[in-house]
């Protein structure tokens, strides 16, 4: 027996080994991780942690007793596999075998090819990024944000905090307008502009200027800004490189069924968190990418439920998936909390409050309501959520 390897130290791998755990798997578990350290929370990285320092042992999620036995492969990422032979090769070399795999390895931020120097340009998605970038921040700092969404904005927030001259270039219309709608985005805007922050919207960076690292970007409207330090926050890329040569659908990150099983007859193989594509019933059958901070553990529940009863030889439940999609976003000492999929909506109403002050936002489809979202309204929004679970039964 060569037990569950699960590859990504993050939240759907961590909850992906309590849940084996619950559902009776009593066999070895491996964890690989690309990151040094244990399972930690992400986002405070842009807002809190950012601004008063990144402690990661203080990042750390409680692990339940019952993966005190797992067995922690950190600092070592996964560079290959061959599900046929049901191995995993980590980039040190070194070759795992395993009699059932959790796929967990997630997402990295997208980087654009932009002309120019490379030094002076960061991400953040780790907690050595959030150093990095901590480190480089302060009064008079000039910072470009590339990107206007929640990471994006929630960083430029952070900075003008620490005293940064912060200017936020964006292709699209309003920031974070795919989640919110244009008007509330808008409004998110404002709140912003009245901190300080500078929009550069409906623009891209068409190059970075400066000999040694980057001391300006120049704009596709001809303009110029100064920056000693660029953020990227352009959306991400899933992290399936290592599972070429499977034949399994990757076209957006990795095609599960509603157990959060792999369509492979090979071997079992599960897949959670922000790189599985899942069906909801909530909102459809159509499989879904939902990068939401609570749905790691929503699927590594599901799934590591699935893997015990296959390993078992059993047959998992395949019932419908029904967890709620949430998000929050602390920008400054407003609150942002949302349930259900706004993005998927073609109809948004604004049904109290004002886009510049406290507000509640509907999101509608012809199936009817979809989503929500409360801006320093969060209090109120427990009946949408309750509306929209309803969804299930219809």
């Amino acid at each position: 027996m060569s037990g569950v390897v699960i590859v990504g130290a993050g939240l759907g791998g961590l909850r992906s080994a309590e849940a084996l755990r619950g559902a009776g798997y009593e066999g070895e578990i491996t964890v690989v991780g690309d990151e040094p350290h244990l399972p930690y929370n992400r986002p405070p990285l842009s807002k809190e942690a950012l601004l008063s320092g990144v402690d990661v042992e203080g990042l750390q999620f409680r692990r339940k007793a019952t993966v005190e036995d797992v067995i922690w492969r950190l600092g070592a990422p996964a560079a290959s596999s061959d599900l046929s032979a049901r191995t995993v090769t980590l980039e040190d070399g070194s070759v795992l075998e395993f009699d059932g795999l959790v796929i967990a390895s997630g997402i990295r931020p997208r980087r654009l090819p932009i002309p120019g120097p490379t030094t002076g340009r960061s991400v953040l998605r780790t907690a050595t990024d959030a150093e990095h970038v901590r480190a480089l921040l302060g009064p008079g700092v000039h910072v470009i944000i590339m990107g206007a969404g929640f990471i994006g904005c929630e960083t430029a927030a952070t900075a003008r905090k620490l005293g940064a001259e912060v200017a936020v270039v964006a292709i699209d219309e309003q920031p974070m307008v795919r989640p919110l709608g244009a008007e509330l985005g808008a409004g998110m805007r404002r709140r912003h502009e009245r901190h300080g922050v500078h929009f550069h919207l409906g623009h891209t960076i068409d190059a970075f200027v400066g000999d040694d690292r980057v001391r300006s970007a120049a704009l596709s409207d001809g303009s110029e800004l100064p920056a000693d330090i660029v953020i990227e926050a352009v959306g991400s890329v899933t992290n399936t490189e290592w599972l070429q040569g499977n034949g399994l659908d990757l076209s957006d990150g990795l095609l599960v069924d509603s157990a959060m099983q792999v369509d492979t007859e090979v071997a079992p193989v599960v897949a959670v968190g922000d790189i599985a594509r899942h069906p909801n019933a909530l909102f459809g059958d159509i499989p879904r990418r939902i990068e939401h901070w609570n749905m790691p553990t929503e699927t590594g529940r599901r799934a590591g439920a699935t893997l015990a009863a296959l390993l078992a030889g059993a047959e998992p439940d395949r019932g419908p998936f029904t967890a709620m999609p949430s998000f929050w976003s602390d920008q400054y000492d407003h609150k942002l909390q949302s349930f259900g999929m706004p993005g998927i909506a073609d109809r948004i109403e604004l049904v109290e409050g004002e886009p510049d002050g406290p507000c509640i936002v509907e999101y509608h489809d012809a199936s009817g309501l979809v989503g929500v979202v409360g801006v320093d309204r969060t209090q109120e929004l427990a009946p949408y959520r309750k509306q929209l679970m309803t969804r299930s039964a219809s």
